[in-house]
């Protein structure tokens, strides 16, 4: 099979790495071509994944449209607020046979709208049962040293899923299948945003109990809005849903809870982003999802915290002092 994977970070390059080794053509896209060029003549992503060799059956090119017509499996590896632009470039492409499978994880912009349903919308030959998300605890840091990790690919339709994990499946990269597409996307948006709290409880020098407090209560604000926007909520006990939320928490590799710590400790946002080398997806999915929560009726008290945190300078303290004084609940409410 001839593989696309579209977006040379971190992560897009661990996957193009991991399909190559397993014996197929892959092709990594990079957006700017002086990038391109650079990754094919060191061979390495220098910039994003250093020490981690190409191989031979992988290439490197910026030419998309020409690129989609040789591919029959798509990989969307850009970060999630440019897919759209980025597949724009390819909307006319005949796209009969082949699956698209996205890994970016947020919730665009403006739209709400899922991964998946940015890609049904803009590439209009694209049916449902051609898109799977591949989603789980995966810090491309560990994926790309062979460190055993487990994932889970979701499509409405299970033989694409099952298609999907055939061909990512290694004896170190174990890939289960789902077909609730719409679970799997909330959940692994969601978190990173859980994860920004979580972080920003460490830089307020808070324990345990507080980062333990605020997994728990994130996995049943998670639970809410995928119950509302039509997703199973068994899925969020799931690897897209607890384990990718307990991973990007509890991680030294996690941007968004480095983000969160930072924050913690005092730092302005663009402080914290203009020294990052890769972008944090709950930073913007914060903003998306505290939209969404709204438009949809969902009370989600830490998106709203760190909502209010990021983009309306509310001091953290002030914040969880909010959170801690909310109306006293039953747990399940």
């Amino acid at each position: 099979m001839n593989i696309a994977v579209l977006g040379a970070g971190s992560w897009g390059t661990t996957l193009a790495v991991l399909l190559a080794k397993k014996g197929y053509q892959v092709r990594l896209w990079a957006h700017r071509p002086e990038f391109a060029f650079m990754l094919d003549a060191e061979r390495q992503n220098l910039r994003y994944l250093k020490g981690v060799p190409f191989p031979d059956t992988l290439q490197v090119t910026h030419h998309l449209p020409l690129l989609i017509t040789w591919a029959e499996m798509i990989v969307t590896a850009v970060p999630s607020q440019a897919l759209r632009e980025t597949i724009v470039g390819f909307r006319n492409a005949s796209l009969a046979g082949k699956i698209v499978v996205n890994v970016a994880k947020g919730i665009e912009i403006g739209t709400g709208k899922r991964m998946s349903e940015v890609l049904l919308e803009v590439l209009s030959d694209l049916q449902p049962s051609q898109v799977a998300a591949l989603y789980g605890p995966s810090h491309a840091e560990e994926v790309s040293k062979d460190q055993p990790t487990t994932v889970v690919a979701s499509s409405p339709s299970l033989a694409t899923a099952e298609t999907v994990q055939e061909i990512f499946h290694t004896n170190r990269f174990r890939v289960y299948v789902n077909t609730d597409i719409i679970g799997v996307e909330i959940a692994g948006s969601v978190k990173n945003i859980i994860a920004i709290a979580a972080g920003i409880s460490d830089g307020l020098g808070f324990g345990d109990n507080a980062k333990a407090a605020i997994i728990t209560r994130g996995l049943t604000e998670i639970s809410r809005l995928c119950s509302k926007l039509g997703g199973d909520a068994v899925t969020i006990s799931g690897l897209s849903g607890i384990g990718d939320l307990v991973v990007t928490c509890l991680s030294q590799h996690s941007r968004n809870r480095y983000v969160g710590e930072e924050i913690g400790r005092g730092r302005t946002l663009e402080e914290i982003i203009s020294s990052m080398n890769m972008i944090a997806e709950g930073v913007h999915s914060s903003r998306a999802v505290y939209d969404l929560s709204r438009s949809v009726g969902v009370e989600m008290p830490i998106t709203k915290a760190v909502y209010e945190m990021l983009f309306e300078t509310k001091p953290a303290q002030q914040a969880i002092l909010e959170l801690m004084n909310r109306d006293r609940k039953q747990e399940r409410d």
